[in-house]
């Protein structure tokens, strides 16, 4: 009998689910014990601790999880880590093994009959494993046969292009570095990475109106800061350590404004685990909530600029900073037409924010021309996402709130280096004087064509175009849009190859042939030809600082990311290799050499980068310089984006737990909104709950429809949740299988996830025992 087929879903099994009332503080007490609690189960606390102690400092390892900042000064001896954070290094650091044995013990169908979480709580990958065609098993294997049995597919495609290499954003800059360069010699630029998917929108529109696709603000500017606008992000559980910077900011003065779809407890009041005052009683964060639809944030946008237009043609030169817009600006007289021309009835019926409430808005906002605007996923994760960054960019060229102290863009990064890979050439797209510069520093002529992103990559395996997918990190079936499309596309391949640190989906849902090599952590100590190795990450801000793990590696087996690549490079290319790859892999300053001579920047590199805290990347809109074709800074006008929901429509927007960092998930419970015990949820206002004929918990299966193609994602519960009037919340994993494939950014291409039309429907495979629970919890 012929094993079952794996599934690239997560299983659909209902659990007992505990709803309480939403969280009104984030951190404090429970947030430290909930921590501790991680790090007994994973690694014990006496081991724990110790790693804990060195993770964000100076001379210690960056944290494995978001990009924040750490202080350029001062560091807090009683850690520089979150809840979060904490639960990352938990993950890495445990004690837990998957052995050749493991995978003896379990087909690769059984283990996909398992969850997300239960699979990454097994432990560390320990060998490289490797899957022949038509076998449902892993079997162990040497790395020098790893390594030929890669470059051999790789050496017969028939055209470079048909491979493709994909990179997460927990890479370094040595082995991202080395990987595009190997990559483009092999000679493609097929070079998606886990950006696609989540901040190209931002990179793209900030490029584009400013000159440089990151963000243009310190770390001090927020203590320096006048309003703070945190629109589509929800930093106490995305990104926890965010927290003490608002916290410095209202001590200083600042004003705070949230706006999101969900008023999250992170910016409600934040409780600082380390101090007295912080756990007794905390900090109020939000000056201001604005429950704005999903995806009505360029309607909001647009009514605070018709506000601040007209406030100033009441009170010239008081609203407007007239100069800044004359001097370092261009399109401006467009941008104020555009505005002009938008009705208020256009704005509020769009946003779902009444005229009054813009007001209180723009009230706090124009006292101080010392604003930030921070986001995240919540503003690129949609078919205009490129304009909903603009629209900020537009607000903050109105008041020549860039390059100035207190002031500027500030989105929020996931990935600790996904804007370091970028910086050091993992892009799909790369501009012509990249090219040149690495083509000249290296000896080569670089593939010009522009590559695959995370979109066209799958779309490219899907029609046979691409046959062997390489994974540099990352989990990429369960981080990708369209489920089942993207299993397809996937399964389609002659030879997927994930390296990895610990067991997930993607490595179930393979190629024909499929490989599985494991790698150092973030936490470990990396020793190349006896010597201790370090390596570079790049944060949200731009700065460029060290890595050095202290624990033994999880087994002896486990190669470094850049001696992967470096193996892989010379086993592929042989008399084409140009370089002394395993030197490279060696020492590390001779990677960090070629760096400082092919990308702009990183001028001695090696001398600076081992300065305590490291150095800050050039940023020309910090400087007061717009690095665009004019050397001014643009206005961009978008129209309101239109949802012609139907009656029985709502719109859809996936969102994270408190108990995972992207695709990791780290336990069942969501405890700041209130929901435990569960994952495979609705957040459903109560009115809308009623008026469609559910009850709350009821199961019920969720419908996508688009373009005449239909998905279905099975058994959910329905939560009644504060939540705007027919919009909807859904964790992935779980719904990516709702998310087309096609259904993206203009321009940017990032997958919208955060506005998917569905409808809900009572679920066909309800049973009676899916309506059991504990009648004396407290319901919302």
């Amino acid at each position: 009998m012929s094993p079952k087929a794996p599934s690239p879903q997560p299983p659909q099994d209902l659990r007992n689910l505990l709803l309480t009332q939403p969280k009104e503080e984030a951190a404090g007490v429970e947030g430290v014990l909930v921590a501790l609690r991680h790090v007994h189960e994973e690694l014990g606390l006496v081991r724990g601790l110790g790693v804990l102690s060195q993770m964000n400092q100076k001379q210690g390892f960056d944290c494995p999880g978001c990009a924040w900042p750490d202080p350029d000064d001062h560091r807090s001896s009683l850690g520089e880590y979150c809840e979060n954070g904490v639960k990352a290094i938990a993950e890495e650091a445990t004690t837990k093994r998957v052995t050749p044995a493991f995978f003896a013990q379990y087909t690769i169908s059984e283990l996909a009959q398992h969850s997300d979480h239960w699979l990454g709580k097994q432990g560390r990958l320990t060998h490289p494993m490797y899957k022949s065609k038509g076998s449902d098993h892993y079997t162990s294997l040497t790395w020098e046969e790893a390594f030929e049995r890669i470059a051999k597919h790789l050496q017969d495609l028939e055209d470079p292009n048909e491979a493709i290499f994909y990179t997460s954003g927990r890479t370094s800059n040595e082995a991202a570095f080395l990987y595009q360069l190997f990559v483009r010699l092999y000679g493609t630029n097929n070079l998606p990475d886990c950006s696609n998917m989540c901040h190209e929108s931002s990179g793209t529109g900030l490029k584009e109106t400013i000159g440089i696709g990151k963000g243009t603000v310190t770390l001090d500017d927020f203590s320096k800061a006048g309003t703070i606008i945190v629109i589509g992000q929800n930093p106490g559980t995305n990104h926890p350590r965010m927290l003490s910077a608002l916290q410095d900011a209202k001590r200083h003065g600042a004003k705070i404004i949230s706006i999101n779809p969900l008023n999250e407890a992170g910016l409600k009041r934040f409780k600082h685990p380390q101090e007295i005052r912080g756990v007794l009683g905390g900090t109020p964060l939000a000056d201001l909530f604005l429950q704005v639809r999903i995806n009505g944030d360029v309607a909001l946008l647009k009514g605070f600029a018709k506000e601040m237009f007209e406030r100033e043609a009441k009170a010239p030169n008081t609203i407007l900073d007239n100069d800044f817009i004359q001097q370092k600006t261009l399109d401006f007289d467009a941008f104020a037409q555009d505005i002009h021309q938008t009705s208020w009835d256009e704005i509020t019926e769009n946003s779902g924010i009444s005229r009054e409430e813009i007001q209180q808005a723009v009230d706090i906002f124009t006292q101080s021309r010392r604003t930030i605007y921070c986001w995240a996923m919540g503003l690129t994760q949609h078919q205009n996402g490129v304009a909903n960054i603009q629209m900020c960019t537009n607000l903050l060229l109105m008041q020549g709130a860039v390059g100035k102290p207190g002031a500027g863009a500030c989105p929020v990064r996931g990935h600790s280096n996904v804007q370091g890979d970028r910086t050091v050439g993992i892009w799909e797209r790369p501009p012509k004087d990249f090219l040149d510069r690495l083509g000249q520093a290296v000896g080569f002529e670089p593939p010009q064509e522009h590559g695959y992103d995370v979109v066209a990559a799958i779309q490219a395996m899907l029609d046979r175009k691409a046959h062997v997918f390489f994974a540099l990190g990352g989990n990429f079936l369960s981080a990708t849009p369209d489920t089942e499309l993207t299993a397809q596309a996937l399964q389609n391949c002659r030879l997927t190859v994930q390296v990895s640190t610990k067991l997930n989906r993607s490595h179930l849902i393979a190629g024909e042939e499929s490989l599985i090599l494991p790698c150092l952590a973030r936490s470990e100590q990396d020793i190349q030809d006896g010597t201790p190795q370090f390596v570079t990450v790049e944060n949200s801000m731009g700065i460029v600082h060290t890595s050095q793990g202290s624990l033994p590696p999880a087994s002896e087996q486990l190669l470094s990311e850049p001696m992967i690549v470096a193996r892989l490079a010379q086993a592929t290319l042989q008399d084409r290799a140009l370089l002394p790859w395993h030197d490279l892999a060696q020492h590390y300053d001779k990677i960090r050499d070629l760096i400082e001579r092919s990308i702009p920047g990183f001028d001695q590199y090696n001398k600076r980068v081992r300065q305590p805290g490291g150095f800050y990347l050039p940023n020309g809109p910090r400087e007061g310089r717009f690095d665009t074709p004019s050397q001014k800074a643009l206005f961009k006008t978008h129209p309101i984006p239109k949802h012609e929901l139907g009656p029985d429509q709502f719109m859809m927007m996936t969102i994270r737990s408190h108990d995972q960092y992207n695709t990791t998930i780290y336990g069942l419970d969501d405890r700041y909104r209130g929901i435990y015990n569960e994952r495979r949820v609705v957040l459903i206002h109560p009115l809308d709950l009623k008026e469609a004929g559910f009850t709350s918990r009821q199961v019920v299966d969720l419908i996508g429809e688009y373009k005449g193609e239909v998905r279905i994602a099975e058994r959910f519960r329905l939560v009644p949740y504060p939540i705007p009037r027919r919009c909807v919340a859904t964790y992935f994993p779980e719904a990516n299988v709702l998310v087309p494939l096609h259904h993206k950014a203009e321009r940017s291409h990032t997958p919208a996830s955060k506005s998917i039309p569905i409808r809900i429907i009572p679920s066909k495979s309800a049973s009676p025992q899916d309506l059991d629970y504990n009648e004396s919890e407290e319901t919302l």
